[in-house]
């Protein structure tokens, strides 16, 4: 599993990422006909990008058929940990508090979403 603190993938990797993470697998034209709804993005520019993500560690790629097969080679929640924490630090000075109350004061909240918040609240305060 490469790690994601030294590849710091670009918003369109990260939309590759995306893809791959829900699909397991994927070639090139998989992952372009899932990226292409609302967008005017050439097949050409998605084969490029996966290349690049291969070559930066951040996409393993299969080439022992015709199709390469691409997988991402790093995992889901490590990436959004890192991008989180990466987020909290630039844009909140580092303090969780001032992004989850940011997230629930500028947007509506279900009850069930409280709920959950209260459960994930109450269990870190068991620790």
């Amino acid at each position: 599993m490469a790690d994601v603190k030294t590849l710091k993938p670009t918003e369109s990797e990260l939309e590759i990422l995306q893809v791959l993470w829900q699909k397991g697998k994927a070639t090139v034209r998989e992952v372009h006909e899932e990226l292409v709804t609302g967008k005017d993005t050439g097949y050409t520019t998605t084969l490029k990008l996966m290349q690049i993500m291969n070559d930066k560690g951040l996409v393993n790629r299969d080439d022992s058929a015709r199709t390469h097969i691409y997988r991402a080679a790093t995992d889901k929640e490590n990436t959004q940990k890192f991008l989180l924490n990466k987020f909290i630090g630039n844009l909140f000075g580092g303090s969780s508090t001032q992004l989850v109350m940011q997230a629930l004061g500028s947007q509506q909240v279900t009850e069930e979403e409280l709920d959950q918040i209260q459960s994930l609240i109450d269990n870190l305060k068991k620790k």
